[in-house]
């Protein structure tokens, strides 16, 4: 069970392996892809900033949470950082169980936790030039006290 940040393109057929277990009827990975469209707009790309040990601890506080919840075998989290084009994998995710449903159930867990309670931002520019940090991750709610954005975060911000 293991999860990083990175800011390299994701290798899916290397996470698929490392998923893989004899015990497990089901390996599902879970790809968040850059869209081209976001708010009415279109998107060029996406941009990815974090409070890195914060998201690190945060995601393996949801792994555990999900290994209580689902006899999980395996389990991996990647989060990408930095600037992504459209179709850019931004997050994997791999949930290997006995069986399907516990698949999909563990990995839709995992995804929608780490959107609202990870400390990664998102800017999103738009083909029209201009660009702007999403709304979405609460983790304000759930970081220490010392967890703040990145400086380009709250630059743009203020």
């Amino acid at each position: 069970m293991s999860c990083s940040v990175i800011r390299d393109v994701i290798d899916i057929e290397g996470l698929r392996r490392r998923a893989q277990d004899p015990q497990a009827g089901a390996v599902l990975i879970f790809c968040g892809d850059v869209r081209n469209h976001s708010q009415e707009q279109h998107v060029s790309l996406l941009e990815y900033e974090a409070h890195e040990s914060m998201a690190l601890k945060q995601i393996s506080k949801i792994i555990k949470q999900a290994q209580q919840k689902w006899e999980l075998h395996k389990v991996e989290v990647i989060h990408r950082l930095g600037k992504l084009a459209v179709t850019d994998c931004s997050i994997a995710i791999a949930v290997s169980t006995s069986h399907r449903n516990e698949a999909y159930e563990a990995s839709r867990y995992i995804i929608d936790t780490i959107k609202h309670s990870v400390p990664v931002w998102k800017k999103e520019h738009f083909v029209d030039g201009e660009s702007k940090w999403s709304k979405g991750c609460e983790a304000y709610s759930v970081v220490e006290d010392a967890a703040v954005p990145p400086s380009a975060v709250i630059n743009e911000t203020q």
